[in-house]
């Protein structure tokens, strides 16, 4: 399973967001930060704001904020609201046209793994990689260990 470029992007502003939470940001700060196409980043954060994740602001004071608590944004459910097909086969979509459909022994093992690797997302939050990102850059300054994991 590959997610998109657009999830990838989608949690990255919300880590961006999440660094810099005591301000206001722009969609200009994280085109540079992450060298994002911005308008790529305009139909993100409109995705983001649409779901609650982040509050925007126009106008010459606004920007960008979490809608919400770091500790409340579910990364699964980043994914869902971002992810518009997981199908991780064709005989997952509606109106599959798989000739195997019938006598496949794949199906329940592969919405297994799907389920499994969206209970996985379900138990972290942004908090939690913002959590793991401090404590990361706190140990690459002080010595060269093991990486922390969140698992």
């Amino acid at each position: 399973m590959q997610l998109t470029k657009f999830t990838d992007y989608a949690l990255r502003v919300l880590i961006y967001l999440g660094q810099h939470n005591d301000k206001r940001v722009t969609i200009d700060d994280i085109s540079r930060h992450y060298h994002i196409s911005r308008n790529h980043l305009m139909k993100i954060v409109h995705t983001l704001s649409v779901a609650g994740f982040i509050h925007s602001t126009r106008g010459r004071s606004g920007g960008l904020m979490l809608g919400v608590p770091a500790n409340k944004i579910f990364i699964a459910d980043v994914v869902r609201e971002t992810e518009k097909n997981m199908a991780l086969v064709e005989c997952f979509d509606t109106g599959s046209t798989c000739m195997l459909e019938s006598d496949c022994v794949l199906e329940h093992l592969l919405h297994r793994a799907h389920d499994s690797f969206m209970e996985v997302l379900s138990v972290f939050t942004l908090a939690d990689i913002l959590e793991r990102q401090t404590l990361l850059a706190k140990n690459s300054t002080v010595t060269h260990e093991k990486p922390i994991s969140l698992m």
